[in-house]
Protein backbone atom coordinates (compact mmCIF):
# COMPACT_ATOMS: atom_id res chain seq x y z
CA UNK A 1 0.00 0.00 0.00
CA UNK A 2 1.57 3.35 -1.40
CA UNK A 3 0.61 5.93 1.27
CA UNK A 4 0.95 9.91 1.19
CA UNK A 5 -1.06 12.18 3.12
CA UNK A 6 -3.47 9.94 3.67
CA UNK A 7 -4.36 10.51 7.48
CA UNK A 8 -8.08 10.22 7.07
CA UNK A 9 -8.16 6.94 5.16
CA UNK A 10 -5.72 5.35 6.22
CA UNK A 11 -6.86 3.05 9.27
CA UNK A 12 -9.81 2.49 7.42
CA UNK A 13 -7.99 0.87 4.37
CA UNK A 14 -5.31 -0.88 7.26
CA UNK A 15 -8.51 -2.04 9.05
CA UNK A 16 -9.98 -3.13 5.81
CA UNK A 17 -7.12 -5.16 5.12
CA UNK A 18 -6.13 -6.70 8.36
CA UNK A 19 -10.13 -8.17 8.53
CA UNK A 20 -9.61 -10.54 5.38
CA UNK A 21 -9.41 -14.02 5.63
CA UNK A 22 -6.75 -15.84 3.85
CA UNK A 23 -5.52 -19.27 4.08
CA UNK A 24 -1.94 -18.57 4.94
CA UNK A 25 0.95 -15.64 6.44
CA UNK A 26 -0.39 -12.35 5.89
CA UNK A 27 1.34 -8.79 5.98
CA UNK A 28 0.77 -5.85 4.91
CA UNK A 29 4.03 -3.38 3.59
CA UNK A 30 3.09 0.00 4.00
CA UNK A 31 5.63 2.75 1.48
CA UNK A 32 5.13 5.73 3.39
CA UNK A 33 6.02 8.82 2.02
CA UNK A 34 7.25 11.86 3.37
CA UNK A 35 3.37 13.21 4.63
CA UNK A 36 2.40 16.35 6.26
CA UNK A 37 -0.53 15.98 8.09
CA UNK A 38 0.23 13.30 10.70
CA UNK A 39 0.11 10.58 8.26
CA UNK A 40 3.59 8.97 9.27
CA UNK A 41 2.95 9.21 13.26
CA UNK A 42 -0.35 7.10 12.30
CA UNK A 43 1.42 4.29 10.41
CA UNK A 44 3.91 3.80 12.42
CA UNK A 45 1.19 3.61 15.44
CA UNK A 46 -0.51 0.93 13.44
CA UNK A 47 3.02 -1.21 12.99
CA UNK A 48 3.41 -0.89 16.59
CA UNK A 49 0.12 -2.15 17.42
CA UNK A 50 -0.08 -5.22 14.82
CA UNK A 51 3.18 -7.09 14.01
CA UNK A 52 1.43 -7.74 10.30
CA UNK A 53 2.26 -4.12 8.91
CA UNK A 54 5.56 -3.63 7.91
CA UNK A 55 6.31 0.29 6.77
CA UNK A 56 9.36 1.52 4.36
CA UNK A 57 10.17 4.43 3.42
CA UNK A 58 9.47 5.94 0.16
CA UNK A 59 11.55 9.13 -0.07
CA UNK A 60 10.25 9.69 -3.62
CA UNK A 61 6.66 9.74 -2.65
CA UNK A 62 5.95 8.49 -6.46
CA UNK A 63 3.60 5.59 -5.98
CA UNK A 64 5.28 3.00 -8.49
CA UNK A 65 8.70 3.50 -6.70
CA UNK A 66 6.64 2.82 -3.69
CA UNK A 67 5.35 0.20 -5.10
CA UNK A 68 8.24 -1.53 -6.16
CA UNK A 69 9.67 -0.56 -2.41
CA UNK A 70 6.89 -2.83 -0.67
CA UNK A 71 7.37 -5.51 -3.36
CA UNK A 72 10.65 -6.07 -2.66
CA UNK A 73 10.26 -5.85 1.25
CA UNK A 74 7.27 -8.36 1.48
CA UNK A 75 7.89 -12.15 1.55
CA UNK A 76 5.19 -14.20 0.43
CA UNK A 77 3.96 -15.31 -3.36
CA UNK A 78 0.92 -13.03 -4.08
CA UNK A 79 0.98 -9.56 -4.57
CA UNK A 80 -2.33 -7.64 -3.52
CA UNK A 81 -2.17 -4.15 -4.16
CA UNK A 82 -4.27 -1.83 -2.07
CA UNK A 83 -4.41 1.90 -2.28
CA UNK A 84 -4.17 4.02 0.91
CA UNK A 85 -8.13 5.72 -0.58
CA UNK A 86 -9.55 2.78 -0.23
CA UNK A 87 -11.24 -0.19 1.37
CA UNK A 88 -11.35 -3.90 0.24
CA UNK A 89 -14.70 -5.23 0.93
CA UNK A 90 -15.28 -8.55 3.25
CA UNK A 91 -13.41 -11.37 1.50
CA UNK A 92 -11.99 -9.52 -1.22
CA UNK A 93 -8.31 -11.54 -1.03
CA UNK A 94 -9.74 -14.79 -0.59
CA UNK A 95 -11.67 -14.51 -3.50
CA UNK A 96 -9.09 -13.00 -5.92
CA UNK A 97 -6.95 -15.66 -4.56
CA UNK A 98 -9.58 -18.45 -6.19
CA UNK A 99 -9.43 -16.90 -9.04
CA UNK A 100 -6.51 -16.49 -9.39
CA UNK A 101 -5.99 -20.71 -9.26
CA UNK A 102 -9.30 -21.02 -11.15
CA UNK A 103 -8.06 -19.14 -14.47
CA UNK A 104 -4.68 -19.30 -14.33
CA UNK A 105 -4.28 -15.11 -14.62
CA UNK A 106 -1.45 -13.43 -13.85
CA UNK A 107 -3.28 -10.48 -12.79
CA UNK A 108 -7.22 -10.62 -11.29
CA UNK A 109 -8.73 -7.30 -10.81
CA UNK A 110 -12.48 -6.27 -9.87
CA UNK A 111 -14.99 -3.32 -9.67
CA UNK A 112 -13.75 -0.15 -8.16
CA UNK A 113 -17.08 0.92 -6.16
CA UNK A 114 -16.92 4.46 -5.65
CA UNK A 115 -18.62 6.42 -2.58
CA UNK A 116 -18.88 9.32 -0.92
CA UNK A 117 -19.83 11.32 1.89
CA UNK A 118 -20.54 14.55 0.91
CA UNK A 119 -23.04 16.19 -1.81
CA UNK A 120 -19.48 17.20 -3.91
CA UNK A 121 -18.16 13.96 -3.65
CA UNK A 122 -21.35 11.67 -3.63
CA UNK A 123 -21.43 13.75 -7.12
CA UNK A 124 -17.68 12.45 -7.91
CA UNK A 125 -18.53 8.86 -7.10
CA UNK A 126 -21.26 8.76 -9.28
CA UNK A 127 -19.47 9.73 -12.05
CA UNK A 128 -16.46 7.25 -11.43
CA UNK A 129 -19.12 4.59 -11.23
CA UNK A 130 -20.71 5.80 -14.46
CA UNK A 131 -19.44 4.95 -18.63
CA UNK A 132 -19.92 8.63 -19.29
CA UNK A 133 -17.51 10.14 -16.45
CA UNK A 134 -14.24 7.65 -16.96
CA UNK A 135 -15.10 5.75 -20.47
CA UNK A 136 -16.54 2.27 -19.61
CA UNK A 137 -13.49 0.32 -18.48
CA UNK A 138 -14.24 -2.92 -17.04
CA UNK A 139 -13.78 -2.41 -13.80
CA UNK A 140 -16.03 1.19 -13.50
CA UNK A 141 -19.22 -1.35 -12.99
CA UNK A 142 -18.70 -4.28 -15.69
CA UNK A 143 -20.74 -7.52 -14.99
CA UNK A 144 -19.25 -9.53 -17.34
CA UNK A 145 -16.09 -11.65 -16.00
CA UNK A 146 -12.96 -12.91 -18.43
CA UNK A 147 -9.89 -11.46 -19.97
CA UNK A 148 -9.32 -7.85 -19.38
CA UNK A 149 -6.69 -4.85 -20.53
CA UNK A 150 -5.52 -3.89 -16.97
CA UNK A 151 -6.81 -4.87 -13.65
CA UNK A 152 -7.90 -2.11 -11.05
CA UNK A 153 -5.51 -2.55 -8.35
CA UNK A 154 -4.37 -6.27 -8.97
CA UNK A 155 -3.88 -9.55 -6.99
CA UNK A 156 -1.04 -10.14 -8.53
CA UNK A 157 1.68 -13.26 -8.76
CA UNK A 158 4.96 -12.54 -7.69
CA UNK A 159 6.67 -14.68 -9.76
CA UNK A 160 5.03 -13.26 -12.77
CA UNK A 161 6.14 -9.53 -11.51
CA UNK A 162 9.31 -10.55 -11.08
CA UNK A 163 9.42 -11.58 -14.92
CA UNK A 164 8.58 -8.66 -16.46
CA UNK A 165 10.82 -6.24 -14.22
CA UNK A 166 7.78 -4.96 -11.52
CA UNK A 167 6.56 -1.33 -12.28
CA UNK A 168 8.14 1.19 -14.56
CA UNK A 169 9.19 3.72 -12.07
CA UNK A 170 9.69 6.15 -15.24
CA UNK A 171 5.54 6.48 -15.10
CA UNK A 172 3.83 8.33 -12.34
CA UNK A 173 0.29 7.93 -13.31
CA UNK A 174 -1.61 4.87 -15.40
CA UNK A 175 1.65 2.77 -13.96
CA UNK A 176 -0.91 -0.18 -13.77
CA UNK A 177 -2.32 0.03 -17.03
CA UNK A 178 1.58 -0.32 -18.78
CA UNK A 179 2.55 -3.25 -15.99
CA UNK A 180 -0.70 -4.97 -17.41
CA UNK A 181 0.56 -4.16 -20.93
CA UNK A 182 4.25 -5.82 -20.16
CA UNK A 183 1.86 -8.72 -18.20
CA UNK A 184 -0.18 -9.76 -21.23
CA UNK A 185 3.19 -9.25 -23.63
CA UNK A 186 4.65 -11.95 -21.84
CA UNK A 187 1.92 -13.89 -22.82
CA UNK A 188 -0.23 -13.96 -19.61
CA UNK A 189 -3.47 -13.33 -18.73
CA UNK A 190 -5.23 -10.58 -16.94
CA UNK A 191 -8.58 -11.49 -15.71
CA UNK A 192 -11.69 -9.57 -14.67
CA UNK A 193 -13.37 -10.89 -11.97
CA UNK A 194 -16.94 -8.47 -10.81
CA UNK A 195 -17.80 -10.34 -7.83
CA UNK A 196 -14.32 -8.66 -6.29
CA UNK A 197 -14.96 -5.43 -5.38
CA UNK A 198 -12.77 -2.19 -3.80
CA UNK A 199 -14.54 0.77 -2.21
CA UNK A 200 -12.91 4.01 -3.58
CA UNK A 201 -13.10 7.94 -1.61
CA UNK A 202 -12.30 9.75 -4.84
CA UNK A 203 -10.62 13.37 -4.23
CA UNK A 204 -13.10 15.75 -1.56
CA UNK A 205 -13.05 19.42 -3.31
CA UNK A 206 -12.97 20.74 -6.76
CA UNK A 207 -9.55 21.94 -7.08
CA UNK A 208 -8.14 18.76 -6.08
CA UNK A 209 -10.18 16.45 -8.39
CA UNK A 210 -9.09 19.42 -11.20
CA UNK A 211 -5.38 18.41 -10.22
CA UNK A 212 -5.78 15.09 -10.29
CA UNK A 213 -7.36 14.64 -13.42
CA UNK A 214 -5.18 16.90 -15.49
CA UNK A 215 -2.22 14.79 -14.06
CA UNK A 216 -3.41 11.88 -15.33
CA UNK A 217 -4.36 13.30 -18.71
CA UNK A 218 -0.64 14.12 -19.12
CA UNK A 219 0.77 10.72 -18.00
CA UNK A 220 -2.16 9.14 -20.44
CA UNK A 221 -0.92 11.27 -23.04
CA UNK A 222 2.84 10.25 -22.21
CA UNK A 223 1.63 6.62 -22.69
CA UNK A 224 0.70 7.47 -26.11
CA UNK A 225 3.54 8.68 -27.17
CA UNK A 226 5.30 5.78 -25.44
CA UNK A 227 3.00 3.09 -26.87
CA UNK A 228 0.59 4.69 -29.68
CA UNK A 229 -2.72 2.68 -30.47
CA UNK A 230 -2.10 0.07 -27.66
CA UNK A 231 -4.08 2.61 -25.90
CA UNK A 232 -7.46 2.32 -26.62
CA UNK A 233 -10.06 4.78 -27.98
CA UNK A 234 -12.12 5.95 -24.76
CA UNK A 235 -8.48 7.88 -23.65
CA UNK A 236 -9.21 9.86 -26.86
CA UNK A 237 -12.75 11.77 -25.73
CA UNK A 238 -11.74 13.74 -23.38
CA UNK A 239 -8.84 15.72 -25.59
CA UNK A 240 -11.23 15.95 -28.94
CA UNK A 241 -13.83 17.95 -26.40
CA UNK A 242 -10.78 19.78 -25.54
CA UNK A 243 -10.14 21.09 -29.27
CA UNK A 244 -13.59 20.80 -29.97
CA UNK A 245 -14.10 23.92 -27.18
CA UNK A 246 -10.92 25.88 -28.05
CA UNK A 247 -11.97 25.59 -32.23
CA UNK A 248 -15.46 26.90 -31.23
CA UNK A 249 -14.13 30.20 -29.28
CA UNK A 250 -11.68 30.67 -32.37
CA UNK A 251 -14.84 30.50 -34.53
CA UNK A 252 -16.93 32.50 -32.23
CA UNK A 253 -14.15 35.44 -31.93
CA UNK A 254 -13.80 35.34 -35.63
CA UNK A 255 -17.94 35.45 -35.99
CA UNK A 256 -17.85 38.46 -33.26
CA UNK A 257 -15.34 40.26 -35.06
CA UNK A 258 -17.08 40.35 -38.47
CA UNK A 259 -13.92 38.34 -39.57
CA UNK A 260 -16.18 35.51 -39.94
CA UNK A 261 -19.48 36.09 -41.82
CA UNK A 262 -21.92 34.71 -44.77
CA UNK A 263 -22.19 31.12 -45.55
CA UNK A 264 -18.28 30.57 -44.31
CA UNK A 265 -20.04 31.43 -40.70
CA UNK A 266 -23.08 29.27 -41.01
CA UNK A 267 -20.51 26.49 -42.34
CA UNK A 268 -18.67 27.00 -39.25
CA UNK A 269 -21.09 27.59 -36.72
CA UNK A 270 -21.64 23.22 -37.06
CA UNK A 271 -18.82 23.09 -34.47
CA UNK A 272 -21.23 24.49 -32.11
CA UNK A 273 -23.34 21.29 -32.63
CA UNK A 274 -21.68 18.44 -30.83
CA UNK A 275 -20.70 21.23 -28.07
CA UNK A 276 -24.72 22.00 -27.48
CA UNK A 277 -24.86 17.82 -27.39
CA UNK A 278 -22.50 17.59 -24.82
CA UNK A 279 -23.96 20.55 -22.57
CA UNK A 280 -27.33 18.03 -22.96
CA UNK A 281 -25.39 14.95 -21.82
CA UNK A 282 -24.03 16.67 -19.16
CA UNK A 283 -27.56 17.91 -17.75
CA UNK A 284 -29.43 14.73 -18.79
CA UNK A 285 -26.99 13.39 -16.33
CA UNK A 286 -26.89 15.59 -13.96
CA UNK A 287 -30.50 15.46 -13.60
CA UNK A 288 -31.56 12.23 -14.17
CA UNK A 289 -34.22 10.00 -11.92
CA UNK A 290 -32.65 9.00 -8.69
CA UNK A 291 -32.28 9.78 -5.30
CA UNK A 292 -29.90 12.62 -4.96
CA UNK A 293 -30.13 15.93 -3.29
CA UNK A 294 -30.06 18.95 -5.12
CA UNK A 295 -26.90 20.36 -4.24
CA UNK A 296 -25.35 16.31 -5.87
CA UNK A 297 -27.07 17.46 -8.80
CA UNK A 298 -25.83 20.87 -9.40
CA UNK A 299 -22.35 19.62 -8.37
CA UNK A 300 -22.51 16.96 -11.23
CA UNK A 301 -23.25 19.95 -13.55
CA UNK A 302 -19.58 21.14 -12.57
CA UNK A 303 -18.09 17.44 -11.92
CA UNK A 304 -18.39 15.87 -15.04
CA UNK A 305 -16.97 19.03 -17.28
CA UNK A 306 -13.87 19.38 -15.02
CA UNK A 307 -13.30 15.31 -15.38
CA UNK A 308 -13.37 16.06 -19.03
CA UNK A 309 -11.50 19.34 -19.28
CA UNK A 310 -8.68 18.70 -17.04
CA UNK A 311 -8.12 14.88 -17.90
CA UNK A 312 -8.01 16.24 -21.63
CA UNK A 313 -5.96 19.19 -21.09
CA UNK A 314 -3.66 17.25 -19.30
CA UNK A 315 -3.47 14.55 -22.65
CA UNK A 316 -2.70 17.49 -25.04
CA UNK A 317 0.28 18.55 -23.10
CA UNK A 318 1.18 15.14 -22.18
CA UNK A 319 1.01 13.96 -25.84
CA UNK A 320 3.11 17.55 -27.60
CA UNK A 321 5.61 17.95 -24.55
CA UNK A 322 5.56 14.34 -22.52
CA UNK A 323 4.52 14.37 -18.61
CA UNK A 324 8.26 15.24 -17.53
CA UNK A 325 8.06 15.59 -13.77
CA UNK A 326 3.95 16.07 -13.59
CA UNK A 327 2.64 14.96 -10.15
CA UNK A 328 -0.63 14.61 -8.68
CA UNK A 329 -0.37 17.88 -6.86
CA UNK A 330 -3.87 16.94 -5.35
CA UNK A 331 -2.13 14.63 -2.81
CA UNK A 332 0.87 16.74 -1.99
CA UNK A 333 -0.12 18.87 1.79
CA UNK A 334 -3.32 19.66 2.54
CA UNK A 335 -5.53 17.99 5.49
CA UNK A 336 -8.42 15.53 4.25
CA UNK A 337 -11.30 15.42 5.99
CA UNK A 338 -11.47 12.58 8.82
CA UNK A 339 -14.55 10.17 8.08
CA UNK A 340 -17.06 9.34 10.64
Amino acid sequence: MPVLNERAYLEHAVASVLSQDVDGPTELVLALGPSGDGTTELAHRLAASDDRIRVVDNPAADIPVGLNLAIRASRYPTIIRVDAHSELSPGYAHLAMQTLERTGAANVGGVMRAEGRTPFQKAVARLYNSPVGLGGGAYHGSTHEGEAESAYLGVMRRSVLDEVGGFDESIRRGEDWELNLRIRQAGHLVWFDPQLAVTYWPRESWWRLARQFRATGAWRGELVRRYGRRNGLRFFAPPALVILIAVALVIGVLQSTGVLSGIGSLIASVVYLPLIAYALLVIAVAFAPGRRGLRERLWTLAVLPTMHISWGLGFVAGLFHGAHDTVDASRLGGRNTPLP
